[in-house]
């Protein structure tokens, strides 16, 4: 017990003299974790697709549950200079005339070393994913997925709105535009957030695999992000098994993770 306790007080005087002109991140990469450092006002951090609900109810409902610790994190973030991209794909319209989605379209073209597209994934560089994705709803009865899918009516239509859109942040749910807006700030440093593990973290043209392709700075935040996976599927192993599993193979093809107490107060 006083173990616990000292451990604890270290712990807090830590979170205390934690300095503010710098992000003091644990990168983790398999069983290695080292220290580094990042200046905010080189850093952004992208939110992929939290979206307001989901064609699967149990996505959604994770999601849901998940967007208040995501917003103390990105709050944590903004008020160190951060960077804040809120990049709900498919209702960037629901934006339309804000300034914080002006602010992606107004911001000059850079040209990268890549096109910007959906990556799939490149056998070239990583292996299979350790889990079976292909029919991945977890509900007891089966939501209609494919069904919404054939129609192309999705049922979302903005941002959760759990997550706060805040007056200095970006909107934009496109690569090209959100490296525009990187090329223009000096930003070198991305973290990414949200959902889902397996498919739009991984490879929307603002995900993991095209920013590490960019040469950026990447991390993924491991408790701040959830996968698409059936427990009834291989491995067949429980759903934070299965995005743990997708964790480990982001660190060991694409980037470190971190956990979100590296930010949070």
């Amino acid at each position: 017990m006083k173990r616990a306790l000292v451990c604890l007080l270290l712990t807090g005087c830590a979170s205390a003299d934690r300095p503010k002109d710098v992000l003091t991140l644990h990168e983790r990469r398999g069983d290695k974790t080292e220290t580094a450092t990042w200046r905010p006002t080189d850093t952004a951090i992208i939110i992929c697709d939290m979206w307001d609900t989901h064609t699967c109810a149990g996505a959604a409902r994770r999601v849901a549950e998940l967007a208040p610790k995501l917003n103390e994190f990105v709050t944590a973030a903004r008020a160190q200079g951060v960077l804040i991209v809120h990049a709900p794909s498919d209702v960037i319209k629901f934006y339309e005339g804000t300034p914080q989605r002006q602010r992606a379209k107004d911001a000059p073209m850079a040209k990268a070393v890549i096109p910007f597209k959906w990556n799939r994934l490149d056998p070239d560089r990583e292996g299979p994913l350790p889990i079976d994705d292909s029919d991945w709803c977890d509900c007891a009865k089966k939501c209609p997925i494919k069904e919404i899918e054939a129609t192309k009516k999705w049922p979302w239509t903005r941002q959760i709105a759990t997550i706060e859109i805040a007056a200095p942040d970006v909107v934009s749910a496109d690569g090209q535009e959100i490296y525009n807006v990187f090329k223009l700030r000096g930003i070198t440093n991305v973290i990414l957030t949200g959902v889902h593990t397996n498919m739009c973290v991984l490879g929307r043209s603002f995900g993991i695999r095209q920013m590490v392709m960019l040469g950026m700075h990447t991390v993924l935040v491991r408790d701040l992000t959830d996968g698409l996976y059936d427990p009834r599927k291989p491995p067949h192993v429980s759903h934070d098994e299965g995005v743990a599993l997708l964790v480990g193979h982001i660190e060991k093809y694409w980037c470190p993770t971190i956990t979100s107490a590296d930010v949070l107060p």
